[in-house]
């Protein structure tokens, strides 16, 4: 289990010996650091990149929320305020405090604070990884073919399709849908022609703006009124085949009209 990495920033020293005694216990809490005022909590966040950080609001020097809005917030630990008054606390969750404890607090509720920082960190850290997974499988110039796999964050996960798994591609708003084969759909944050891009165009094919079709899973072409068609899959579905779009017939083997 991962230890969470815990800097201590609080102008009076007994305040950070009496945090220290809290957290002695603790065998899922490292201390990395203290710091006595602003410019030594900002040096030591940036030098020793804890997972959280009790901060002190009031500190000579600069105040603590001015060191949190000195960390980017990309790069910013989990802030926990301590302080002996409420005033400050609009503008402690302003730059985005996981949690604000009044002095005294008792063990219990440091603990509380710390175990909600650490969901907070281990969220990140979950996103930080699916991030880098996603950019090392997507940055890769190789082709689908030769992958066999493609990846699409999900709700925050990385799925893992191949394009034999997506029957069609529709787009909504903001969104595309993935139409699988077992019945499922993933909705993503994306656009249709990124996700066309990706699927490449041997397999796949737009039929309209807002649909992209695996061929192999159109059953038949039905015509309708004024040489339009719809396109019929092999699960039921029927789609329109636009105007704009008719030239794509070539690629169910018929020609244009």
């Amino acid at each position: 289990m991962t230890k969470l990495r815990v800097l201590i920033a609080d102008d009076e020293p007994l305040a950070r010996e009496r945090v220290r005694a809290m957290l002695a216990r603790e065998e899922s809490v490292e201390i990395v650091g203290e710091a006595a005022n602003g410019p030594e909590a900002i040096a030591a966040i940036r030098r020793d990149r804890p997972d959280v950080v009790l901060l002190d609001v009031q500190m000579p020097g600069c105040d603590g929320l001015a060191v949190a809005k000195e960390i980017p917030e990309r790069e910013r630990p989990a802030i926990v305020f301590v302080t002996a008054h409420d005033r400050f606390a609009v503008e402690a969750f302003g730059v985005r405090a996981t949690d604000y404890l009044l002095k005294p607090f008792d063990r219990e509720r440091l603990l509380g604070a710390l175990s909600h920082a650490a969901g907070q960190v281990e969220a990140r850290r979950a996103g930080d990884l699916g991030a880098k997974l996603e950019s090392l499988l997507t940055s890769a110039p190789v082709s689908p073919k030769k992958t066999g796999r493609l990846s699409f964050r999900v709700e925050g996960r990385i799925v893992f399709l191949s394009p034999d798994e997506i029957v069609w591609v529709e787009a909504a708003d903001n969104y595309v849908l993935l139409h699988l084969t077992d019945g499922n759909r993933h909705m993503l944050r994306d656009t249709l022609s990124s996700i066309e891009e990706r699927l490449g165009t041997d397999e796949f094919v737009r039929i309209s703006r807002s649909a992209v079709v695996r061929v192999d899973q159109v059953k038949e072409l039905q015509p309708t009124f004024h040489g339009d068609y719809l396109v019929v899959l092999r699960e039921g579905t029927k789609l329109p085949l636009s105007r704009n779009h008719r030239s794509r017939l070539g690629v169910f083997g018929l020609d244009r009209p």
